[in-house]
């Protein structure tokens, strides 16, 4: 009956973490989550399931992180764009 429930709440953890494309840091989350519950007592499942949406979260703050820093520096680029030095200045004529 607990096996149960346990693989019940795992497929609807796995179902509800979207598809492959969403997925990103589910697999290595899981499968780091698997070994951790399997060398805390035997339950490797439900290691698996908190790894995966560990994983998943880490890699979206990740994601998070380097549209930020792209966006910054696509900032900084428009900025400087305009600008000149002065070796740059065209010869007044």
């Amino acid at each position: 009956m607990k096996t149960r429930l346990i693989a019940t709440l795992a497929a609807l953890a796995l179902a509800a973490a979207g598809t492959s494309a969403e997925a990103a840091g589910c697999i290595k989350g899981a499968a780091a989550g698997a070994v951790a519950g399997h060398v805390a007592g035997h339950h490797a499942v439900i290691g698996a399931v908190g790894g995966c949406i560990v994983g998943h979260h880490l890699a979206a703050k990740a994601k998070a992180r380097q549209k930020a820093e792209a966006a910054a520096k696509a900032r900084a680029d428009a900025s400087t764009a305009g600008t000149q030095t002065a070796g740059q200045l065209a010869p007044a004529k």
